[in-house]
């Protein structure tokens, strides 16, 4: 199928309409016009009628062959079989033809390179502050609470990195701090934690913030992190995130993390 669009000015007032610039290109049924070589003449340059295929002569006189079919058949449009600059004439409404431009076909979208692996043991103590622009996403009870790609990790040795998330890009509507409960952070200082409530679901502690973090760590102020344990999935560039074991310690383990890691039985000291 050829999609063509009506030549500027082709001998006719510009912007001259077509309603036969869709046509189907079918084959010849000959490979000259047959009335010509009957008459043992040499034809003029060919045409091709695109609705069935008749091959005749592009003499433009009344009469000749492909100009005769057209008129019999009431076949719309028949484009050049001459070689070079394609063409097409529609007797309809006519005007000439030219071939609108195909676009290229569409390049697959580049995907990204996949991240070095890291070795939570080569992370430093104390943790380390990254800003990560992957898209991060944290969904509980059918609601994305948390989207972002201003997300900032922190590194620290033995463990799966932690998302924190800017709290301009959590549902703060659904987050309501929890009734009791803080911990101490040698390095980050004294954490608030946060229950995620969805109607009637509720998941108790399942954030942590840092109000007022120690120096080093201003960053941090006010972002959010999330336990995938607690919520319903966590998602890193579309990934889904798997959660570091223990209660207590709420890493996110990516296919670019090596381990081991601590959090499970017998690791609490390393």
């Amino acid at each position: 199928m050829t999609r063509w669009v009506p030549r500027y000015d082709g001998g006719r007032p510009a912007g001259n309409p077509c309603s036969h610039t869709w046509t189907a290109d079918p084959a010849p049924l000959t490979e000259t016009c047959p009335a010509c070589a009957a008459r043992g003449r040499a034809p003029a340059a060919l045409l091709l009628c695109l609705t069935c295929g008749h091959v005749g002569c592009s003499d433009s006189s009344p009469g000749a062959h492909a100009t005769a079919h057209g008129d019999s058949s009431g076949h719309p449009v028949a484009r050049s079989l001459a070689g070079g600059r394609e063409w097409a004439w529609c007797y309809a409404d006519e005007v000439y033809l030219d071939p609108l431009p195909q676009d290229p076909l569409p390049r697959p979208a580049p995907q990204p390179a996949p991240r070095p692996p890291e070795s939570v043991w080569d992370y430093p103590r104390p943790p380390a502050v990254r800003e990560d622009d992957r898209l991060v996403r944290v969904e509980c009870a059918g609601q994305v609470v948390a989207e972002t790609r201003r997300a900032v990790r922190v590194l620290e040795t033995s463990h799966p990195p932690v998302f924190y998330v800017p709290p301009a890009d959590v549902r703060m509507d659904l987050l309501f701090p929890a009734l009791s409960g803080r911990t101490w952070c040698e390095w980050k200082g004294s954490a608030r934690y946060w229950d995620v409530v969805v109607g009637d679901d509720v998941r108790a502690r399942a954030a942590w913030s840092y109000p007022r973090p120690e120096p080093g760590y201003t960053v941090l102020t006010d972002f959010l992190a999330f336990y995938p344990s607690r919520v319903d999935r966590c998602t890193v560039a579309g990934e889904e995130v798997t959660a570091q074991e223990g209660d207590f310690y709420g890493g996110w383990i990516t296919s670019e993390v090596r381990g081991p890691f601590k959090g499970g039985p017998g690791t609490r000291l390393w």
